[in-house]
């Protein structure tokens, strides 16, 4: 049975390990021998990766919701405006943000594969990657959202956008009313990844605790 060291210098048994982990390992330790990478460079990245998830993404439709000034700067130049709250997008070769309003709101699907703004979200949801989201997103995107919990008017259009290794895509969704009373903090436990995906909307309320 092998081991492995963490950088804690803590040995884990790699018995339960699948054969394709395994050689993950292997290289990952010949890289280490060879000198093209540190336990630290490791380490650090592991640290950004988990740095990314949904938080930032709230954290950012938060801030709009309460600074008209950001969400115009938001629009005009995301990167620039994830910037300002330290979150890192330079990584997306493109990326737009979609405003949700009364009459229109938008739905993000990558027809091809999973292309989808991890600095933003972090890793994206299985049933996002799934053949059966991705032809449905387009043929029936109100079914879609319907079996999410989100069932809109016949009068609001629903645009439907096809995410690329070009392009990403950040859905901006409605503040809930009724949400006046709420620090920045609050309201941004109020936005879920899906509501960013544009499956859903916002919470309506916070969640209980």
């Amino acid at each position: 049975m092998s081991t492995s060291v963490d950088g804690h210098g803590h040995e884990h048994p790699r018995h339960e390990l699948s054969p394709q982990a395994k050689r993950i390992y292997a290289i990952r330790d010949l890289l280490l021998e060879k000198g093209v990478l540190t336990e630290k460079d490791i380490q650090s990245q592991i640290e950004y990766q988990e740095a990314r998830s949904p938080v930032n993404g709230a954290k950012i439709v938060a801030r709009a919701w309460v600074d008209p000034a950001f969400k115009e700067r938001l629009i005009a130049d995301p990167k620039a405006a994830c910037a300002e709250l330290g979150i890192d997008a330079t990584a997306l070769n493109e990326f737009v943000v979609l405003e949700n309003t009364e009459k229109v709101r938008h739905m993000v699907v990558c027809t091809l594969c999973s292309c989808y703004p991890r600095p933003i979200l972090g890793r994206p949801p299985d049933w996002y990657k799934s053949f059966n989201y991705r032809q449905r997103s387009v043929n029936d995107p109100r079914g879609v959202m319907g079996e999410f919990g989100l069932v809109l008017p016949d009068d609001v259009e629903v645009r439907v956008h096809d995410s690329t290794a070009d392009i990403r895509y950040l859905v901006l969704p409605l503040r809930p009313k009724g949400t006046e009373g709420l620090s920045e903090t609050e309201l941004a436990r109020l936005v879920t990844r899906d509501s960013m995906i544009g499956v859903m909307d916002a919470l309506p309320k916070l969640p209980e605790t």
